[in-house]
């Protein structure tokens, strides 16, 4: 290795007309080429004013240095991603951005691209084999046991309660139209409950009302509908329960 290898390097691009900068890691192929970064998002700002590099660390021309300056770019990054308004950077370690995330559905959207592509009766039935085949392998949501979903259901419905997000942005009036405009439609397409007959549905309410559910506050013991109103009347949590085999 000479002073004039290909070099891999942290840089930094400034702007002399505007504050915004951004970061990035070039692999030369020669040594000192000219290079003043590859933004995909913001390329308008290269296009408008007039764009400064600066080198910031220089790595081994290897595959264990070109690792090592991607970790370092993470960690330069990382403080500033998406809180500072002049930092460009629209990805940190992999993860993407919001911004940039909602210009790429946007684009996949308008473009018809992959599950775009095909028709929403399609799709309702890709994820319909999706889902029993998830069911049956006991993959992805099926593999955690119905007492943990239950509670992780309840924490993510707290959250969104808190922040007033989902349901919960919604007035009665919406709520209730909505439910009206849903149950019309899994009754056309034959979802979810309506997907199933009358005697599977009593087939599952019987088994649903021989669970045994035992409050963990009272000792109370019903099953998991009679024991919620039980605890909603007395203002106890209905996450306070624990199921009896």
């Amino acid at each position: 290795m000479t002073s004039y290898s290909p070099r891999i390097y942290i840089y930094k691009i400034t702007f002399e007309e505007v504050l915004y900068y951004y970061y990035g890691v070039h692999k030369e192929k020669r040594f000192n080429e000219y290079y003043m970064g590859s933004p995909v998002t913001h390329k308008w700002c290269w296009k408008l004013y007039t764009p400064n590099k600066q080198i910031l660390e220089i790595f081994d021309y290897s595959d264990e240095g070109w690792l090592e300056a991607q970790e370092v770019e993470s960690r330069i990054i990382k403080p500033i991603y998406q809180t500072d308004k002049w930092c460009l950077n629209e990805n940190c370690g992999g993860k993407i951005s919001i911004l940039s995330s909602r210009k790429s559905g946007k684009y996949v959207f308008e473009s018809k691209l992959g599950c775009f592509n095909i028709s929403k009766e399609k799709r309702l039935e890709i994820a319909k084999k999706v889902g029993h085949s998830s069911f049956i392998n006991k993959t992805g949501v099926f593999s955690i046991d119905p007492e943990r979903r239950s509670n992780l259901s309840k924490i993510q419905g707290e959250k969104m309660k808190e922040k007033g997000l989902g349901l919960f942005s919604m007035s009665k009036e919406e709520k209730y139209l909505l439910g009206i405009k849903n149950g019309e439609r899994n009754k056309k397409l034959k979802l979810g409950i309506c997907g199933i007959s009358k005697e599977e549905r009593s087939e599952t309410a019987k088994k649903t009302n021989k669970q045994k559910w035992k409050c963990t506050i009272t000792g109370y013991i019903s099953n998991s509908g009679g024991l919620s109103r039980y605890q909603k009347k007395r203002e106890i949590e209905t996450k306070n329960r624990i199921r009896l085999e």
